[in-house]
């Protein structure tokens, strides 16, 4: 078992690629840091309940809780397997909390889109409240418009979905985790793809990266 880390700006489609790639390839694993996060509070384990008395208080779930979570993920997963690790680490101080639990990361794909780009994706953003597919109003629209083609369920516009709010994501982005990408160049994992092909190029673009 190992470890390709997807980094980008939220929006940049590291969600849409990793899930895309689990559905069709076996040997890849798709762990999304807020999944991992509800995951381990629905299981009850340990790190779980602990995160749990956090966010019940509105507070932020320590970096070190989440690094257990995915170390406990790690640990549970056999077989030839890469991991896909989406929305972790977020900043410099996450990564060295990874890097001591002895993950075995194999590369670093960065998914590299401009902010306005990101900002005109976001903007049509569409979301199943059910099942949690994502949909776009352009490029990946679903059969029926505003319909789940999964389920059937009216899709919804997600709260951090607008403007303003993306605009602050953003400006995050490029405090908290952007200089990852030097950290992780510094270490000879970095790859970076451009993630404005449309979903099935950007895909193809990750698998031959990672």
């Amino acid at each position: 078992m190992d470890i390709v880390i997807l980094l980008g700006a939220p929006g940049s489609g590291k969600g849409t690629i990793a899930s895309r790639l689990a559905e069709t390839n076996a040997n890849l694993k798709h762990v999304s840091s807020g999944d991992l996060l509800r995951g381990a509070v629905a299981k009850g384990t340990a790190a779980g309940v602990e995160a749990k008395g956090y966010m019940e208080k509105g507070q932020l779930v320590p970096d070190a809780l989440i690094a257990q979570m995915i170390k406990d993920v790690i640990a549970e997963t056999e077989g030839d397997v890469t991991m896909l690790l989406d929305g972790f680490p977020r900043n410099v101080a996450q990564a060295e909390i990874l890097a001591e639990t002895g993950a075995p990361v194999r590369s670093v794909v960065l998914v590299d889109v401009p902010d306005e780009i990101i900002q005109d994706r976001i903007a049509g953003r569409r979301t199943c409240p059910k099942c949690k597919a994502g949909y776009h109003v352009r490029a990946l629209p679903p059969k029926v418009e505003g319909i789940c083609d999964k389920c059937g369920a009216e899709l919804v516009v997600r709260k951090d979905d607008n403007p303003e709010t993306v605009k602050d994501r953003l400006v995050v982005y490029h405090r908290e985790t952007e200089p990852l990408i030097a950290f992780y160049e510094a270490k000879g994992l970095l790859r970076k793809i451009d993630g404005d092909q449309g979903p099935a190029k950007n895909a193809e673009a990750f698998l031959a990266a990672m």
